[in-house]
């Protein structure tokens, strides 16, 4: 079975997040979410293992189950690269613009000052 690989630090899951996921699942697609294993910080409050376990009991809980979600933790990268005819696209998805103004430093500022 192949997948669309994603790769972020996820801090936290967002619905910027979420449209991206829907775009590749709407056209079939299964999904891998690779979480990057950054040390947490100001920017990365929480560790790989806590954000795998919320994204398991979050909104993609279901898919998760169902399989057509996968996850798992890497190690930090500092690039992807590949070859010439690797047998993969490398796919941009540019989000409508209400989209692309979620911010999850935003979204943590928030969530800490409650």
């Amino acid at each position: 079975m192949k997948y669309s690989m994603f790769i972020g630090r996820w801090q936290p899951l967002h619905k910027g997040h979420l449209w991206l996921i829907k775009q590749r699942l709407e056209e079939g697609k299964n999904i891998w979410l690779a979480i990057r294993d950054v040390k947490p910080d100001k920017n990365n409050p929480w560790t790989a293992k806590e954000i795998e376990k919320m994204i398991h009991e979050g909104e993609l809980k279901e898919l998760i189950s169902d399989g057509k979600i996968i996850t798992s933790i890497i190690p930090d990268i500092e690039s992807v690269n590949y070859g010439r005819d690797v047998g993969y696209e490398i796919i941009e998805h540019v989000p409508p613009s209400d989209i692309g103004e979620i911010s999850a430093t935003k979204i943590r500022e928030k969530l800490f000052r409650k």
